[in-house]
């Protein structure tokens, strides 16, 4: 028998013995059955109990598209319609539950993706930043690029450099003297060797002819004396430009004739010739074949078939056969005398003059075809031709309203109201004709084809709105209303659906066409239509706004005028109807909103405050005052209208009444802004003790607001005081760990002390106790640039990039301290990452001046104020470029729009607004002063 699998032999007494690979045979997996096994054991046989099912047969006939394959449950049960309806709810209910699981399982596959890419990116995004430097190599690099060859050929590793052999005076000398008159005669013409003849043999013996006589042109006892003499031979570049032309012309003499004297090749047009056969397609010529004889087939099959012929002529029209187009089309018109398309497509295929003996038989064959009397009008050159064929075409078709249109169009005034009154009986269902008319008529007849039309039309709403334009020209103001109200009844009753965006549209052009009160009459009443009234406020907010896009002014003042009279008291209403008219209205209309605004929001104190600005502004401060007394009034307990108060007076060199409303303030209405405030007022005033009195009081109520923990170390620091001033900062920072600003004026103030370890220190406890903080990160990449140590600083920035990715103020850090060479593809990445960050866009807009792209540069600046019109710094660097690069109005429209804009944000426009020194500058004085200050990028 044989020995069972791992029997060793001897094992069972103690004896040790070893198994080789032959013992054990190939290599294979654990679960693997021994071959000797499974040859030697039966295969094991499945109890067969009552509830057991034979093992399941997955062979593809067995497959059942209901039940899948035999082994099923439920397979050999009938299927009725209680399971077909079951399978069809069970299936809407895994649809449902599938699609709410839709968004989240589509972010995490997009997760996934986006996960794996950046773990394993692909070849092309592990190169794509050198990919985009080859747009900066030039035509020489690309030419130096080797060749590509053998590495191991030693020729090709290092080509050698071409070498010029100068043409020797022989030779120079022998085509200037070719074509001169020799002394020596040839000596295998004479001797008879050679006998010039027509073809290859006259042309040979003409060439062993000419080099004979060049060669004794050579030998001449001139070139002898010339060479003793040792003379310079002078060269006519031109004698020899000359020979080379003379020589040409003999071969092509030669080989136009041949022995029988007829020419074969003209010389002189041989290569126009050539040109000519150029081939107009550039395709396969066997498509053509096949589309020939499919196109062929067509038309033998069924002749009547006018596309076919069509095709047929523009496959020879794409090929260059136009004659054959032609023969094709004009075969196609006999066949099919009815077809407008094939009658057009021949007009267009043949010259003008036969285009029009074709128009004629076209026309013979269909009179009443609108297009084919339109293209025999365009045909003509003349005007009075034109006339006369639109006239014809009208006897033929008088109720085609594009006929009547194109033959008014060629008439004077005077004779087009003649023909519109004439067109009008024949359509009298264009409201085209009828308000075309209408124009050329004067009021009084224009009211009453208006009239006409309204009868002939009752459903169209333009003749109503070309009424009420009429009244309103004529000056009729009272009629415009009514009109538009008589005219939705009146459509109403004619079962017409007013659709409310065209007449909004009408709206937008009735005000182009200077007819405000129509406008406004058409907003009035189609205003509710169609609009829920849970929906008003919202969806008339969205037309004003839409209107403001579309610049109908007019309009959307009239929808805000609609909107504030249904619902007066909604401030925010009044806020969007306020800013709209300081944009595009007057300072009147303005302030009139204002006053309107504040008697029915008193309580809204932003409105106050514009309107006393507004008054403040235009310098009349006894308004601005008063204004603001009302305001008191109704909002005694304001913060905001105490600072503007204070504000209006300190800017008014009026000091004693700033600080009594100040005092009045801390009294009524304390909070932490008004001390700050009026410590500031102090500080501006250079009354240092009593700044820091109104500090330590303040700092004792609200201990956790940082600003007063700032302002007392400033002060401090200005009065040289520093060892206070540290131990405010330290107290700020442990009182309002979270205030950045203030982390950051403590870590300046210690490197200002030559104390930089002590700075870096503090700023990596602000980093811990504010993690991701971009502006932590950016002041220690700072710190170290300031240090000079660059390498230290790139390693911080690239951290920093890791734990704030999305920080645009880094990434506009990056691109300059990048080389020059690399700052665009470290501009593309913060592009990507921060695609609409202002401070992204700025840098972009400095790198691409520094590269004198100034057209471009020009366009990024636009982007970015528009991106964000707050941002300071993009004004000041703006105005900065169109100084150097700009005209006076360019630079004048950017300061106007900066005053506009009035920008309070921006790290360099910061420190120069929040300078005491600077606190009664205004935007304009601010934008000059950091203008000034700023340097050109490089």
């Amino acid at each position: 028998m044989p020995a069972p699998s791992g029997y060793v032999a001897g094992v069972g007494r103690g004896a040790t013995g070893f198994t080789t690979r032959s013992d054990i045979g190939p290599a294979r997996d654990s679960t693997d059955i021994p071959m000797e096994a499974a040859l030697a054991a039966p295969a094991p046989k499945k109890a067969r109990d009552d509830d057991d099912e034979e093992a399941e047969d997955l062979n593809d006939a067995n497959y059942d598209e209901e039940f899948g394959y035999s082994g099923s449950l439920f397979a050999k049960d009938p299927y009725d319609k209680d399971d077909e309806e079951a399978d069809a709810i069970y299936h809407a209910v895994d649809m449902r539950q599938d699609e709410k699981r839709k968004d989240y399982r589509e972010r995490k596959y997009r997760e996934a993706v986006e996960k794996y890419r950046q773990e394993r990116p692909k070849i092309q995004q592990q190169f794509s930043d050198l990919k985009r430097q080859l747009a900066e190599v030039t035509e020489d690099e690309w030419a130096a690029i080797p060749e590509v060859g053998d590495a191991r050929n030693k020729s090709k590793r290092n080509p050698r450099a071409e070498r010029f052999t100068p043409v020797p005076d022989s030779v120079l000398s022998m085509g200037m003297q070719y074509g001169q008159m020799n002394s020596v005669l040839d000596r295998n013409i004479q001797s008879g060797l050679t006998t010039p003849y027509s073809g290859f043999q006259s042309t040979l013996g003409g060439m062993t002819s000419t080099l004979g006589g060049m060669a004794s042109g050579i030998l001449t006892p001139g070139w002898k004396t010339g060479i003793q003499t040792g003379t310079s031979t002078d060269l006519d570049l031109r004698k020899i430009g000359q020979a080379r032309n003379r020589i040409m012309d003999i071969r092509l003499n030669q080989v136009s004739d041949s022995v029988a004297g007829q020419t074969v090749v003209d010389p002189k047009g041989y290569l126009t010739d050539l040109q000519s056969m150029i081939p107009k397609y550039g395709g396969d010529i066997n498509d053509i074949k096949k589309a020939r004889q499919l196109f062929k087939s067509i038309r033998e099959t069924n002749p009547k078939h006018p596309p076919a012929w069509i095709a047929s002529a523009k496959l020879e029209e794409v090929v260059g056969k136009i004659q054959a187009a032609r023969n094709l089309i004009m075969e196609g018109c006999d066949k099919n005398p009815k077809s407008e398309d094939l009658w057009l497509e021949a007009i267009q295929l043949h010259p003008p003059d036969v285009a029009k003996s074709i128009v004629a038989t076209a026309v013979q064959h269909l009179p009443n075809s609108v297009r084919i009397w339109m293209k025999a009008a365009d045909i003509e050159t003349d005007k009075k031709a034109k006339r006369k064929v639109l006239r014809k075409a009208l006897e033929n078709i008088p109720h085609s309203v594009r006929l009547w249109k194109a033959a008014v169009d060629l008439e004077e005034p005077e004779d087009a109201r003649q023909l519109l009154t004439r067109a009008v009986e024949c359509c009298s269902s264009s409201t085209e004709l009828w308000l075309a008319l209408a124009k050329l008529e004067t009021y009084d007849n224009a009211r009453k084809v208006l009239n006409k039309a309204r009868e002939n039309i009752p459903t169209d709403r333009l003749i109503w709105i070309a009424a009420a334009r009429l009244e309103e020209s004529r000056g009729e103001s009272n009629m415009v209303d009514k009109l538009i109200d008589r005219a939705l009844l009146s459509l109403k009753a004619n079962k017409v659906e007013i659709n409310r965006k065209h007449w909004l549209e009408d709206a937008i052009d009735a005000e182009r066409a200077s007819c405000r009160l129509t406008a406004q009459a058409i907003i009035k009443h189609v205003m509710g239509v169609g609009v829920e009234e849970e929906d008003r406020k919202h969806t008339w907010m969205e037309d004003a706004e839409w209107f403001v896009t579309e610049k109908a002014y007019e309009c959307a003042r009239s929808i805000y005028a609609f909107t504030l009279n249904t619902f007066p008291k909604k401030k925010g209403i009044w806020t969007c109807a306020a800013f709209f008219e300081k944009d595009h209205g007057t300072v009147e209309g303005y302030e009139q909103l204002l006053e309107k605004a504040t008697e029915n929001c008193p309580q809204a104190e932003k409105l106050w405050l514009m309107y006393a600005k507004s008054k403040w502004i235009h310098g009349n401060v006894e308004a601005a005052r008063e204004i603001l007394s009302r305001a008191f009034q109704h909002n005694p307990n304001s913060e905001g209208i105490w600072m503007a108060a204070v504000k209006l007076e300190s800017e008014n060199n009026e000091y004693q009444r700033a600080r009594k409303l100040l005092q009045k303030a801390r009294n009524l209405a304390p909070s932490p802004r008004i001390w700050m405030k009026s410590a500031r007022l102090e500080w501006c005033l250079n009354e240092l003790e009593k700044a820091k009195g109104l500090l330590r009081e303040g700092i004792e109520k609200y201990r956790d607001y940082e600003k007063l923990y700032m302002m007392m170390g400033q002060i401090l620091t200005q009065e040289r005081n520093y060892e206070e001033a540290r131990k405010v900062y330290n107290e700020g920072v442990r009182r309002c760990p979270n205030s950045i600003p203030l982390w950051l004026l403590i870590v300046r103030f210690e490197e200002s002390q030559n104390r930089s370890t002590k700075a870096r220190s503090d700023l990596d406890v602000a980093r811990i106790k504010n993690p991701k903080n971009e502006r932590l990160w950016l002041e220690a990449i700072r710190i170290e640039l300031r240090a000079e140590q660059r390498e230290l600083a790139e390693s911080l920035l690239a951290r920093a990039l890791q734990e704030c990715e999305h920080s645009g103020i880094l990434w506009s850090e990056a691109i300059f301290l990048e080389q020059r060479h690399g700052r665009k593809t470290k501009s593309v990445d913060a592009l990507k990452r921060c695609e609409h960050d202002p401070h992204v866009l700025l840098a972009v807009a400095k790198m691409l001046w520094a590269e004198r792209k100034i057209k471009v540069a020009r366009e990024w600046f636009q982007k970015t104020i528009k991106v964000n019109p707050d941002f300071g710094d993009a004004w000041a660097y703006f105005y900065k470029f169109e100084m150097i690069h700009g005209n006076e109005e360019e630079r004048a429209e950017v300061k106007k729009r900066c005053i506009q804009a009035e920008p309070r944000h921006g790290e360099l426009w910061q420190e120069i607004s929040k300078d005491v020194k600077n606190w009664r500058l205004q935007i304009e004085e601010i934008l000059e002063l950091l203008t000034a200050r700023l340097e050109i990028p490089k």
